[in-house]
């Protein structure tokens, strides 16, 4: 097959968009970007393969995207130019949660678009619009096959002590588990990490995917073995506004004793918490960083503690670790906040090169130090290609 594999990746206020070129081996990337702001001050930008800049818009004079669907139209419209005139053969769509069932990429039906709107209660950020866009590409690419690609499916084999919850069996029954979340981005660097030295990709790894969603996965032979996050994108380490761990009675005195209606709870678990919440300035690290004083401090450190607590229990669910990888926009970007974290891990073998570190070299441990300490660069999309290319092509020859 020979075209274009588009994949579309949207979320609350954006539609990032990326384009392989389908044929036999190798996904060679035509170009990617995204459109940010939808349905407030919208804007443009598209990058060619080798990351240079090729287009920019923000629609000041007017007419601009106010919707999912909208958004895509601009996208193709300009698409339609830049790939002058290679046929659109397949779209991979990032879909956040895909529940007990999905454990694989799969051809989008009808079916399959009902089961996946049940799961919105468990993704309110990100499931809506994930298939907002699911609808949208269907409108425009009629009769192109889509896949959805899932970002829980990766950790469907974490053992049964990284699945469950203390709760009695009937409640796992009904799906109330562990599903763990940024299983793409795990799945894409635990691939990359086998390629380069095969040893350390059968080994132990801990990879933090620290963006303004963060969380760290524990994994054994490419495998799985636990993630910081359970049953929603709530679990585990604080994000740019996301509380991370809460004692579930905390939930409890908001709604009895301090009277929040369940929506105000919510909003201010998912939107008001977090860097955001505690520093009282920002979800974005530098802003953050460079804004100082003592909330900034105390927001700052306590991320880096919750981050460092993860790294250790995953570590002890593995039984050790040969390398601790970071990647996402704050893990691939943030120096002082990896320096942060790595302070005070010799114990476990995971020593420093404050010079690597302050290069952003790949490597930014010490020569020598018995746990290795990695920067890589995560590609969600290309994975989100791949997985799209094998099912359609499995399909076709069924």
């Amino acid at each position: 097959m020979k075209g274009i594999v588009l994949v579309l990746n949207a979320g609350s206020s954006s539609l990032k968009f990326a384009a392989f070129e389908a044929g036999e081996g190798a996904l060679p990337a035509r170009c990617a970007g995204q459109i940010e702001g939808i349905g407030a001050a919208p804007r443009f930008t598209a990058r060619d393969a080798g990351g240079a800049k090729i287009a920019e818009r923000d629609w000041q004079g007017g007419g601009a995207p106010a919707s999912h669907a909208a958004a895509l139209g601009e996208i193709i419209g300009w698409l339609e130019g830049a790939l002058q005139g290679a046929p659109v053969i397949a779209v991979g769509h990032r879909v956040v949660h895909g529940g007990p069932d999905f454990a694989e990429p799969m051809l989008i039906d009808l079916g399959i678009m009902a089961e996946l709107q049940e799961l919105v209660a468990l993704a309110p950020l990100h499931q809506p619009h994930n298939l907002a866009g699911i609808t949208a590409a269907a409108r425009r690419f009629r009769g192109v096959p889509q896949v959805a690609c899932f970002d829980t499916a990766f950790h469907r084999t974490q053992p049964p002590v990284a699945d469950t919850f203390g709760l009695p069996p009937a409640f796992h029954a009904q799906g109330i588990r562990r599903y763990g979340f940024h299983g793409l981005s795990y799945e894409y660097i635990a691939r990359r990490i086998a390629e380069e030295d095969a040893a350390l990709g059968a080994g132990r790894l801990v990879v933090a995917h620290l963006g303004n969603g963060a969380s760290l996965c524990g994994i054994l032979d490419g495998r799985s073995q636990g993630s910081s996050m359970g049953f929603t994108a709530l679990d585990g380490l604080p994000m740019g506004t996301r509380c991370g761990q809460l004692d579930p009675g905390v939930v409890l005195h908001m709604i009895d004793t301090l009277k929040m209606s369940t929506a105000e709870v919510t909003k201010l678990l998912y939107n008001g918490s977090g860097l955001k919440g505690m520093s009282g300035i920002s979800q974005d690290v530098r802003e953050i960083e460079a804004a100082g004083g003592p909330a900034a401090e105390a927001a700052l450190a306590y991320f880096a503690h919750r981050v460092k607590r993860e790294i250790a229990a995953l570590a002890a669910a593995l039984g050790g670790i040969d390398a601790l990888i970071f990647t996402a926009g704050i893990g691939e970007n943030a120096r002082g906040l990896r320096a942060r974290i790595c302070e005070g891990l010799d114990f476990m073998g995971l020593r420093l090169d404050a010079a690597r570190n302050a290069a952003n070299a790949p490597e930014i441990g010490q020569d020598g130090a018995p746990v290795r300490i990695l920067v890589r660069r995560t590609d969600e999309e290309r994975m989100i290609a791949a997985h799209t290319m094998r099912v359609v092509t499995a399909a076709r020859a069924a």
